[in-house]
């Protein structure tokens, strides 16, 4: 088991990747503690609310993921809460939201773990020092319990030694189906079984390789447009970068290769026109099954819409004719106290000589004000009973009508968050469907297509090849022209170059070996022509 954390920020594009069902054959949100959404999108934004609110904190999220031997068998859920819970209580983050996911993605099942950092109670970030030892420190005893094997070095706690690939490394194994190692390989093969310049930038070439420069002096660039330094591709501790440009600098001087973009657009040019065909063959049918996978998922928020409407009409409707029954229940009640009021005033009024002496008396007068009065008073308090119960019911109104309205704000939320996770799923098939391509084009081979390209001694195409040749773009022209020849000078003789290029290799090199090692060049001219390689900071990593 190896699990891989991180701190971060940008919870939406994390939430979008783990709902990606594209890449992944099985997809499964177990559980989301913490958060008045259920789903990530919605936790996820929660979450950074919570931390705009009340910290600072820029990396509010602490993501982890699980990755278990499946060579080893498969953990069960049990095994995997019982891990995480660990690491929760480890990292100091118990009780902390959280979200689970499960993804099973060629055959191999892992798990996603994201808490949020933010204590509310404390109004701060939970502090996550020296988390790494302490997963591995959960790791070990984890493994130890359930009868797991460790990769090599857990046991003495120093973890894994192998790196994780870079997001640059990931893209290019993304887009062209080569790891780095792969490439490594090639262009050290290449290397050992080369004993010239002219022979060992051939064999790049034929591999699919373009040697050029940028901001460094040799650069490789790949049929796909990948870029990485020459003495980083070959996999060999005993060739020093200094060995490399010494067997390089006579036949292959920097000055004299094309520039990392002018090798980019030769590469694109070669590689549009064997993909095109193919792509558009494959992509109606692949694209037509992700539309209908992703539809049939759409569908459901879409009937929790169409049923929210419905029910939207129908709890207005029940919620007037339940108010309009409580206001007629308060009028008849006041009714029928009036009735019986005036019921037992008939029954109890003064006949004869007594009704007699009442009116002769005022005592009638008295009591028909009196009983004025109270018939007032009981229809204030009757209007004052009405006027409560209108006020009540506008409210509940407000309240249904504010209730729907964020029933329907979450669905719309959910609908931007599936959108995302669509756009993401296509983003990844159009990754795939160009990686089988390239695939396809290299006949199922870890290696990549050759460039059909023939260099000369000083790496230059030696045929007018219309669609690889350097100086057909307008911007190389220019290059080759400014390096060339300078205002107001003459030009320079190269004869003395050319024949030096033309001497036989026997004269040039001394010794024998793969490394083919060069007589070295005067300190002069060696200081000469680093002073004239031009640095551009703005270009990519590895140019």
């Amino acid at each position: 088991m190896i699990p891989f954390a991180s701190q971060r920020a940008l919870g939406q594009d994390l939430a979008t990747h783990l709902l990606n069902e594209y890449d992944n054959d099985y997809m499964e949100v177990a559980d989301v503690r913490g958060a008045v959404a259920d789903d990530l999108h919605g936790a996820f934004a929660e979450w950074e609310a919570q931390a705009h609110a009340l910290t600072k904190c820029e990396n509010y999220l602490y993501s982890l993921s699980i990755n278990p031997d499946q060579r080893q068998g498969r953990l069960s859920r049990e095994q995997y809460f019982d891990y995480i819970d660990r690491a929760e209580d480890k990292l100091g983050l118990t009780d902390q939201p959280r979200a689970v996911v499960f993804h099973i993605k060629e055959g191999r099942e892992h798990a996603h773990v994201v808490w949020s950092r933010i204590d509310l109670a404390k109004e701060k970030a939970v502090q996550m020092s020296f988390d790494r030892d302490k997963l591995m420190m959960v790791t070990r005893l984890f493994a130890k319990e359930h009868g797991l094997e460790l990769p090599k070095g857990y046991e003495k706690g120093r973890g894994e030694k192998g790196r994780q690939l870079s997001l640059y490394e990931m893209h290019q194994k993304r887009t062209t189906g080569l790891s780095k190692a792969q490439h490594q390989e090639q262009v050290t093969d290449a290397w050992r079984r080369s004993d010239s310049a002219k022979a060992f930038v051939q064999a790049l070439a034929d591999k699919g390789y373009i040697l050029a420069t940028g901001n460094r002096p040799y650069v490789l660039v790949d049929l796909y447009g990948g870029m990485n330094a020459l003495p980083k591709m070959i996999n060999d501790k005993t060739v020093r970068t200094k060995d490399i440009r010494a067997f390089l600098e006579r036949d292959y001087p920097p000055d004299s290769l094309p520039h990392v973009d002018e090798a980019r657009e030769m590469a694109a040019r070669h590689r549009q026109a064997m993909e095109e065909h193919a792509k558009a063959e494959q992509r109606a049918d692949k694209m037509g099954q992700l539309k209908k996978m992703q539809e049939s998922r759409r569908k459901k928020i879409e009937a929790e819409q169409a049923a929210l409407k419905r029910n939207k009409h129908t709890a207005r409707d029940e919620l007037t004719a339940r108010q309009k029954g409580e206001r007629k229940s308060l009028r008849a009640a006041y009714v029928v106290q009036v009735k019986q009021i005036k019921q037992k005033r008939h029954q109890n009024r003064p006949t004869g000589l007594a009704a007699f002496l009442g009116r002769m008396s005022g005592v009638a007068l008295v009591t028909e004000k009196i009983h004025k009065y109270q018939d007032r008073k009981r229809l204030e308090v009757y209007w004052e009973k009405l006027s409560e119960l209108k006020e009540r019911q506008e409210q509940e109104r407000r309240e249904l009508q504010h209730q729907q309205k964020l029933l329907a704000l979450d669905l719309e939320r959910k609908m931007r968050g599936l959108a995302q996770v669509e756009q993401r799923e296509v983003r990844a098939f159009e990754e795939s469907m160009l990686k089988e391509v390239r695939i396809q084009a290299r006949g199922g081979r870890n290696q990549m297509p050759s460039l059909g390209l023939e260099l000369t001694p000083r790496g230059r195409p030696a045929a007018p090849h219309k669609a690889m040749n350097r100086y057909t773009s307008k911007m190389a022209k220019e290059r080759y022209a400014e390096k060339t020849f300078k205002p107001k000078d003459r030009p320079v003789d190269l004869s003395g170059d050319f024949a030096q290029a033309s001497g036989s290799e026997e004269g040039d090199r001394t010794g024998t070996g793969d490394s083919g090692a060069l007589k070295p060049k005067s300190q002069t001219r060696l200081r000469r022509a680093r002073r004239g390689r031009g640095r551009n900071p703005d270009l990519d990593h590895g140019r």
